[in-house]
C-alpha cells in the first residue's frame, strides 16, 4: 500500500521499484500519473464516502492440470492462459502474460512444466502483485472434455467456488470462452452481457491450429517453433498470433525476408486483436530495418506510433530517419527522451545526430546525459572524447567512418506499459473510495487530457468516458471527448458529444465546438447563434472572439453583414 501522506518522491520510488520487476519504461506520462495521483489521495483523505468501482485489476492464469490418463493432452494445460489472455484482458484487467508468469515461476525456482501447489501458486501469485489467480483442471473420457476452474482472490484471500464446462473437445474454444464468461461474472457482478451472446461473439480457433500454436510455444528449439507454427497457419490462415509468433521466431533466428512476409500477415483491420497488430508492425518494422528496406520499415513503425506512442517506437523512427539521412531525426529523438529520459541509449542517438549534423556541444551534452545513466559505454565515451578540443572535433561530412550508428530497440514494451496503467488506475480508484464524484471526475479528466497531449489517444478516451460516468452532471467529459474528435476529423461524433454536453448545462466551450465545426461547414449563421451563446455566458472568453473575428472575416469575404444576436 502507498499512503496518501507520504511525499512525492517516496510514492515515485516505491511505484518505480514495484513496477521495474516487470521491465517497465519509465514514461514522462507515468510520472505525471504519479504526481497526480498523490495530489488526488490528498483531495479524498477527507471526502465522503461514494461507491467504488471494480478496475484497474490484475490476473495470472495457471496453466491447468491433466487429471485424466488419456495421453498427448498435455498441451491443453497452456491453451487456457493463452485463450483467457487475448478474451479477458482489457483496460479493466490486466492479463498477465506467459513471459511474466515464466520469470515468476524462475524466482521461485519452480521449473516451467510443473503444476504447482496451491501453496506455491499463492506464492507466485503474491510475488506478481496481482488481483486475482486462476487455476484449473481438465478431465477427458474419449467423449467429454470437463474443465474445472477456480478464481483466487488476493485481495480478499478467498477462493471462489468452482465453475465447470463440459463439451466434446473438438468444441474447445467454446468451452473455454463460456469458462471466460464464467469467470468474468465472478470479477464483475455488473457484467451483463448474457453467456450466450458472448459465447457467440467469440470466433474460435480450429482445434488443430490451436494444439500446433501451443506446441510451439513449448517447443525449445527454433526449428520446431517454425514447423508448429507454420501448421498452426496452414490450417487457419487467418491466426494472426501464429503468423505474429512465426515472423518473431524467423527474426530471432535473422531470417529477415520470411519474417517480414509472416508479419505482413497479421490482420490489420482486426478490431479484437489490436496489440498483435501492433506488436506485429514493431518486428516487422526491425525485420525491414535489419534487411535493409528502410521504407517499409518507417512505415510500419509509423502504424505503431499513431496507435500508440511508446518511446521504442520514437527512437526506431528516428533510427530510420537517421539512416534515410532526414533531418526529423532529431525531432523522432526529442520525443523518445521525453517519453523516456532516464534511457542512455535515446541520448546516445541524439548525441550521434546531433554530432552528424554539425552541433557538437549539443552532441556533447546528450552523450554526457548518456554516460550519467550508463558509465561503462564505451562508444558513447570514445565518441564524447573525440569531440573535445583537444581531439581536434569531428568533421560533420566526410567523417561518418569515426560516428558509431544509431542504435536501434528491440523490445517491445506495450504489455508492461498495459500493466502499469491498470494498476495504478487500480490505486487510483482506491483513493477516490472516499472521495466525491466530483473530484473522481475531475481526475480522470486532466489524466485523460495529459495522456492526449503525450499522443494515447485511445487511453484518453477511455478516461474521458470514465469521468462522465463518475460524475453525469459534469459536462467538462463530453466536451473533452468532443474536442478529441474534432481533431481527430470525425465532425459527427465532435458534433454529437458537444450537443449531449448541451443537453446537461448550458456550456461556453461546447457552443464553441459547435461554432467551429458550423465554420468548417459553411453554416454562418448557425456559427454566429452559437458564438454568441458562448459569449453570453463568459463575455471575456479569448477563444469566442477569435472565433467571432474569424466569422466576421470569412462574411467580409462574401460581402455580407455579421448576423446579429
Amino acid at each position: 500500500m502507498i499512503w496518501p501522506h507520504l511525499p512525492v518522491a517516496r510514492v515515485m520510488r516505491r511505484l518505480r521499484c514495484r513496477y521495474n520487476q516487470i521491465v517497465v519504461k519509465r514514461a514522462a506520462v507515468f510520472i505525471f500519473l504519479v504526481s497526480l495521483l498523490f495530489c488526488a489521495s490528498l483531495r479524498a483523505q477527507d471526502a465522503p464516502t461514494s461507491g467504488q468501482t471494480v478496475i484497474g485489476r490484475t490476473m495470472v492464469v495457471i496453466p491447468f492440470e491433466n487429471v485424466s490418463p488419456t495421453p498427448g493432452l498435455e498441451w491443453l494445460g497452456e491453451s487456457f492462459p493463452e485463450t483467457f489472455h487475448e478474451q479477458l484482458n482489457s483496460p479493466v484487467l490486466y492479463v498477465a502474460t506467459r513471459d511474466e508468469r515464466l520469470r515468476a515461476y524462475d524466482r521461485q525456482g519452480v521449473p516451467a512444466g510443473v503444476h504447482p501447489s496451491r501453496a506455491t501458486l499463492y506464492r507466485l501469485a503474491e510475488q506478481m502483485d496481482v488481483d486475482y489467480a486462476v487455476l484449473g483442471s481438465y478431465k477427458y473420457d474419449g467423449a467429454q472434455l470437463t474443465v474445472v476452474a477456480q478464481l483466487l482472490d488476493m485481495r480478499a484471500q478467498k477462493l471462489s467456488p468452482a465453475v465447470t464446462e463440459s463439451a466434446p473437445l473438438a468444441d474447445l474454444g467454446t468451452l473455454q470462452s463460456a469458462l471466460a464468461w464464467d469467470l468474468l461474472r465472478l470479477i464483475r457482478t455488473d457484467f451483463s452481457e448474457s453467456k450466450d451472446n458472448y459465447v457467440a461473439s467469440v470466433v474460435p480457433i480450429r482445434l488443430d491450429a490451436l494444439e500446433n500454436y501451443v506446441r510451439g510455444m513449448l517447443a525449445t528449439t527454433a526449428d520446431e517453433k517454425v514447423q508448429h507454427y507454420r501448421e498452426a497457419v496452414r490450417l487457419n490462415p487467418a491466426y494472426d498470433h501464429a503468423w505474429l509468433e512465426l515472423g518473431k521466431t524467423y527474426y530471432a533466428q535473422r531470417a529477415y525476408e520470411p519474417a517480414i512476409a509472416a508479419l505482413g500477415q497479421v490482420q490489420q483491420s482486426s478490431l479484437r486483436s489490436g496489440v498483435i497488430v501492433r506488436e506485429a508492425n514493431f518486428y516487422l518494422g526491425l525485420a525491414a530495418y535489419a534487411h535493409g528496406d528502410f521504407a517499409k520499415s518507417e512505415s510500419a513503425f509509423e502504424f505503431v506510433a499513431a496507435r500508440l506512442p511508446l518511446a521504442e517506437v520514437y527512437n526506431n523512427l528516428g533510427v530510420v530517419a537517421a539512416r534515410r539521412g532526414q533531418k526529423k531525426a532529431v525531432d523522432y529523438f526529442e520525443r523518445a527522451i521525453e517519453n523516456d529520459p532516464s534511457d542512455p541509449d535515446y541520448h546516445f542517438n541524439m548525441g550521434v545526430t546531433l554530432t552528424q549534423a554539425g552541433d557538437l556541444s549539443g552532441a556533447a551534452r546528450e552523450l554526457r546525459t548518456a554516460l550519467d545513466h550508463r558509465p561503462n559505454d564505451a562508444e558513447a565515451k570514445m565518441l564524447l572524447d573525440s569531440l573535445a578540443p583537444s581531439a581536434g572535433g569531428i568533421v560533420p561530412s566526410g567523417t561518418s567512418s569515426k560516428v558509431p550508428l544509431e542504435r536501434i530497440k528491440r523490445n517491445y514494451e506495450e504489455d508492461a506499459f498495459r500493466q502499469m496503467t491498470t494498476q495504478m488506475g487500480s490505486w487510483a480508484e482506491q483513493q477516490f473510495a472516499r472521495s466525491d464524484p466530483r473530484a473522481h471526475a475531475r481526475f480522470h479528466l486532466e489524466l485523460g487530457k495529459e495522456l492526449l497531449a503525450h499522443g494515447f489517444t485511445t487511453e484518453a478516451e477511455a478516461e474521458f468516458h470514465h469521468a462522465a460516468e463518475v460524475d453525469p452532471s459534469s459536462t467538462a467529459p463530453l466536451t473533452a471527448l468532443a474536442e478529441d474528435y474534432d481533431a481527430r476529423g470525425d465532425a459527427r461524433e465532435a458534433r454529437a458529444q458537444a450537443e449531449a454536453a448541451l443537453r446537461i448545462r448550458e456550456s461556453a466551450d461546447a457552443y464553441l465546438i459547435l461554432a467551429r465545426l458550423d465554420l468548417r461547414e459553411n453554416r454562418m449563421e448557425a456559427a454566429a447563434q452559437d458564438i454568441n451563446r458562448a459569449l453570453q455566458l463568459e463575455p471575456g472568453n479569448s477563444a469566442g472572439q477569435d472565433l467571432k473575428r474569424t466569422l466576421a472575416a470569412k462574411l467580409a469575404e462574401k460581402a455580407q453583414p455579421l448576423p446579429q444576436p
